[in-house]
């Protein structure tokens, strides 16, 4: 487990999110390595890919991007367990881009699952969708950004 930990930490200082950020501020810019979406594609550390048109059950209130784009965390059954996913959707335009950052410290250190990004306006985007759990440790957020805009985050969930 401690191994595992090591590699997330790891992980996340390498894709740029930032080891001891407690910030629940959705405003807050959030920095952004474009090379992240391998850490969860193709069943990468437990996350499986899904539809850009999934739509679960919002978890979190919607994070208002501007310009009629939203980003939500949803959750629901897919492929037979619940599972969590941040999604961008509404007025989009090409190269606006959903991930989802996943956390088994409470934030302490996380995953960054993404960047994806919107290839067409008016187009929905998904990140892969990671199992959930009932560990309070084990938290969720979604974060998105409208092209030449900075990367905003909702609160953990």
């Amino acid at each position: 487990m401690r191994k595992w930990l090591l590699v997330v930490a790891l992980l996340s200082f390498a894709c740029g999110a930032p080891l001891n950020s407690d910030s629940d501020d959705p405003a807050e810019p959030v920095q952004l390595t474009e090379q992240t979406a391998a850490q969860c594609e193709n069943g990468a550390n437990g996350f499986i890919d899904i539809s850009d048109s999934l739509v679960g059950t919002r978890v979190k209130p919607i994070l208002d991007l501007g310009s009629g784009v939203s980003v939500t965390l949803e959750s629901g059954t897919v492929a037979g367990a619940q599972r969590g996913w941040a999604r961008i959707h509404g007025s989009t335009i090409a190269g606006d881009q959903v991930w989802m950052d996943w956390t088994t410290n409470n934030g302490s250190s996380w995953l960054q699952c993404g960047p994806f990004t919107v290839g067409f306006s008016g187009m929905s985007k998904t990140s892969a969708a990671k199992k959930t759990s009932s560990s309070t440790s084990y938290r969720f957020r979604a974060c998105g950004r409208l092209v030449g805009s900075s990367s905003k985050c909702i609160i953990w969930w």
